[in-house]
């Protein structure tokens, strides 16, 4: 039997968290198991400043760079108090690495170089996390996700190509467990193309790891450990009410990551659910609970309305410079402009004359997306909004956002109501 688990960044985040993190893994006491681990703590934010510092050129790139590395350093300080040479050498090596991908010209553009640098707080973690497992007498082998991860060159957000990567995933972790392994660690989030360049797998894409994994594998089941009791029905961040379910549809699960909601990578669900292989999301601070079971036919447990808040979004209304009608051909020009720009429309409103979208408000893809609907178009935007959706509503749960809030557009389905909304102060 082989299982599976997550382990994100909050997990590991400090050396208190690599040695509870550790516990975990020794209680499980499983035959054969693969481990995904992610970057520590805030890194891959502080990764991500790295890399828009590169882009401005401000001079700044390579002090963060070694900020992150004496956060990583402090960490091996107190999980290696007598010191160790070859993982700091290890280490450093990695972040030489990406101050160097910084350097190369490649002319593949800022996202390639994002997937580049960012990668190496995967590979660092992972690291720092099986040699202190190892120490301490739990014996894992330490593989590198790019060696059987096989993406194509959508820099990141790499698209899975799936038979080669079934066919590397048995041949290096199934081989593994062959030789008499019995815990495989390796990264999340990363991958590789066919000529050997990193790619990520999007934001939070550990879970999709360890779904990619499962389903290669035949995996018993997945865990995903978090800072949360389980899957909640509104982000404790955001809402003071929220109770824990006891298990979820596969159907519900993949609406929830849909419309948001952050406790589940959105593409996880769907590997798991072609194979039938459950999802556990427990709690690493309190693994002897229950959490929230994914499945097959499970019926959503407790019935109650799910809360989803997606902070800094704009909202753009498009219209045709005559007042004339958005027709399907202008549609279709619209739609083209926001796959090319990579711009996820969280939500859309059509009427006669103007064309109404809610989108993250990215500063890498809005500026450049408005540009090129003002070419052709009367573009007007509202930003600094929130977008909150609720499942399984009720007439009086959205009564109560139009006491409080200033909504700007709704939409409501028989299941689904999402609400745009001007925070007060904005």
């Amino acid at each position: 039997m082989i299982t599976v688990h997550k382990f994100g960044g909050a997990s590991v985040r400090d050396a208190a968290s690599v040695k509870n993190a550790a516990a975990v893994i020794q209680s499980l006491k499983e035959n054969k198991m693969a481990v995904v681990v992610s970057a520590m703590g805030k890194t891959t934010n502080a990764l991500e400043k790295v890399v828009e510092s590169h882009l401005r050129n401000d001079g700044k790139k390579h002090k963060l760079l070694e900020e992150i590395e004496s956060y990583h350093l402090k960490i091996m300080a107190e999980l290696f108090p007598s010191g160790n040479d070859q993982l700091q050498n290890s280490v450093h090596n990695f972040f030489t690495e990406a101050s160097w991908a910084m350097e190369e010209d490649t002319g593949k553009g800022y996202n390639f170089i994002y997937d580049q640098v960012v990668s190496m707080g995967e590979l660092v973690s992972t690291l720092i996390v099986s040699t202190y497992l190892n120490s301490t007498g739990i014996k894992v082998k330490w593989l590198d996700a790019r060696n059987f991860i096989r993406t194509d060159e959508t820099w990141r957000e790499g698209k899975i190509l799936w038979d080669e990567t079934c066919a590397e995933i048995q041949q290096h972790i199934s081989g593994s467990f062959e030789s008499g392994e019995k815990i495989i660690l390796t990264q999340g989030f990363i991958g590789c193309t066919s000529e050997n360049y990193t790619t990520t797998l999007g934001r939070e894409g550990s879970d999709y790891t360890a779904a990619i994994l499962a389903y290669c594998l035949n995996a018993e089941n997945v865990t995903i450990w978090k800072d949360v009791p389980g899957v909640l029905s509104a982000d404790p961040r955001y809402f003071q009410d929220y109770i824990r379910f006891e298990q979820i549809s596969y159907h519900d699960a993949i609406e929830l990551t849909y419309y948001g909601a952050t406790v589940i990578h959105p593409k996880t669900i769907k590997p798991l659910e072609n194979k039938n292989i459950p999802l556990y999301v427990r709690s690493f601070a309190n693994p002897q609970s229950k959490g929230t079971q994914i499945m097959r036919h499970a019926a959503t447990r407790p019935k109650v309305p799910s809360f989803i808040l997606k902070p800094d979004q704009i909202l753009i209304s498009i219209s045709a410079r005559d007042f004339s009608f958005i027709a399907e051909e202008n549609l279709s020009e619209l739609f083209s402009l926001f796959a090319g720009h990579k711009a996820k429309i969280n939500l859309m409103q059509n009427s006669a004359i103007s064309f109404t979208v809610c989108l993250d408000n990215d500063p890498l893809k809005i500026p450049a997306l408005l540009d090129d609907l003002k070419r052709n178009y009367a573009i007007l935007f509202n930003e600094h909004l929130s977008l909150y959706t609720i499942r399984n509503y009720f007439p009086s749960t959205i009564e109560e956002f139009y006491k409080e809030k200033e909504v700007l557009l709704e939409q409501r389905s028989r299941n689904t109501a999402q609400l745009v909304i001007r925070e007060h102060g904005n």
